[in-house]
């Protein structure tokens, strides 16, 4: 990937640890500037370690991205600090397995306030940003094969409709935001072998390897098999791309 990103401004959500984290950097190698949000306090010592390492101006903040007003606290100090952002990367997201006759609403409620409504809200704030400004911008939403797939054994109601709507969202706002040159896609990975992720393969091998003999070709996705396709999305050579969906998931949903 040539694609350069010297001048621009990136905000990737989740971005403490695992696939966020791993995207934030690839942006950051190719040049830009990159603020972490994330819910977790680990949050700016993984921005100042990634300044460090790779050396761009980064800023680290702790969000919570289901409320408004965190949101916009936090989108104003990335401005202050690094300027108005013109990238998002949405990788902030949860799923709870439960079998739907026995999920309680608030269990449900969590899934999609942090998966659909978080997403909305961070791009909300981001496409205000853009305005303001007069500049153009790209979006990445994290949405997953499971928002056209059943994924099994696992129960995932909640996390299947979050993912189903982060799609529609992405391409809603695409055409919505056309005319201020925001470009918004998403990204829909299969299994990725992220550090929770490993932690329950660990823990579940027989379920690990059911995964794994669903998926063509035959093995689950390292974090850096999304970057490329991140950045990608992010730089001028995708400029007439928007509103898609673009699976990656080792052929899984093709069989």
């Amino acid at each position: 990937m040539s694609a350069d990103l010297t001048g621009r401004t990136a905000v990737v959500t989740g971005g403490a640890r695992g696939l966020g984290l791993s995207m934030a950097r690839a942006l950051a190698r190719h040049g830009a500037s990159v603020a972490l949000l994330d819910v977790l306090d680990l949050v700016t010592g993984s921005a100042a370690d990634l300044g460090r390492d790779l050396g761009v101006a980064t800023t680290g903040l702790v969000v919570d991205i289901t409320s408004e007003q965190s949101v916009a606290d936090a989108f104003g100090q990335v401005g202050e600090r690094l300027g108005t952002p013109d990238l998002l990367v949405n990788s902030a997201g949860i799923t709870i397995w439960s079998d739907s006759l026995d999920t309680d609403l608030a269990t449900w409620q969590r899934v999609l306030d942090v998966n659909l409504t978080g997403t909305f809200l961070t791009c909300r704030q981001f496409g205000r940003g853009c305005r303001a400004a007069g500049q153009p911008g790209a979006i990445v939403n994290v949405s997953s094969m499971s928002a056209q797939v059943v994924n099994v054994p696992q129960h995932q109601a909640s996390y299947h409709a979050s993912k189903a709507g982060v799609d529609m969202l992405t391409k809603a706002l695409a055409v919505e935001w056309s005319g201020l040159g925001i470009r918004v896609n998403a990204i829909a990975p299969g299994y990725v072998l992220s550090d929770m992720t490993r932690q329950f393969i660990e823990a579940e091998p027989e379920i690990a390897e059911r995964w794994r003999s669903m998926i063509p070709l035959g093995r689950m996705a390292e974090p850096a098999d999304l970057d490329d396709l991140v950045v990608f999305l992010c730089s001028p050579g995708s400029s007439y791309l928007t509103g898609q969906s673009i699976v990656i998931d080792g052929g899984y949903t093709a069989i």
